[in-house]
C-alpha cells in the first residue's frame, strides 16, 4: 500500500452487509420510467471506498449508489472489482452527467495505475456493465433519489 492509503476495511471502521438500501428510479425527460435499480447506499467515506470491492456480482437491476457530501467532480476506479461496470454520474438535482463503461483492468494493475472514471455530481450510481444500454438510461436522463437519501 502506498504512503498514506488507508483501507477502511483493515481498520475495522466497516464490514460488509453494513449498507442500507433503497430504490432509485431513471426517468427520461419526459417522466417515462427507464428503469428502477435496488441500490446499497454508500454515503460515508468508509463505505464509499470499500463500495463494490468485496461484491463477487450484481443482479441485474441492483446496484450502489455513492452518495457525496457536496456536488464536484469525483473519480472513481476498479479497485479489487470482480466485474464490469456502468458507472453513472449524477447531479445533486437528478440529471445524469456522465455515463462509463468501465471493463476490469488487466491482472496486475497497481493502486496507481487503476483508469479514473472522472464526473461531476453529488451522486454516481454503479451497475452491471451494459446495464444502462440495456434501459435507455442516457446522460440528461434523470434519477429519482427517495427523500433522505444524501
Amino acid at each position: 500500500m502506498g504512503g498514506g492509503t488507508v483501507v477502511a476495511a483493515e481498520l475495522g471502521y466497516f464490514e460488509r452487509g453494513q449498507y442500507d438500501r433503497t430504490t432509485v428510479t431513471a426517468v427520461d425527460d419526459n417522466g417515462t420510467e427507464l428503469a428502477t435499480v435496488e441500490v446499497r447506499v454508500a454515503d460515508t467515506f468508509e463505505k464509499r471506498y470499500t463500495g463494490l470491492s468485496d461484491t463477487a456480482s450484481l443482479d441485474d437491476g441492483e446496484g450502489m449508489l455513492f452518495v457525496h457530501p457536496n456536488g464536484g467532480t469525483h473519480a472513481y476506479v476498479m479497485r479489487e472489482m470482480a466485474f464490469p461496470l456502468d458507472i453513472v454520474f449524477v447531479a445533486e438535482n437528478g440529471t445524469v452527467t456522465a455515463i462509463h463503461r468501465a471493463p476490469l483492468p488487466p491482472e496486475g494493475t497497481s493502486e496507481g495505475d487503476l483508469t479514473r472514471y472522472r464526473g461531476r455530481g453529488t451522486y454516481v450510481l454503479e451497475v452491471p456493465m451494459g446495464y444502462t444500454n440495456r434501459t435507455g438510461i442516457d446522460v440528461g436522463d434523470r434519477l429519482v433519489v427517495p427523500d433522505g437519501i444524501g
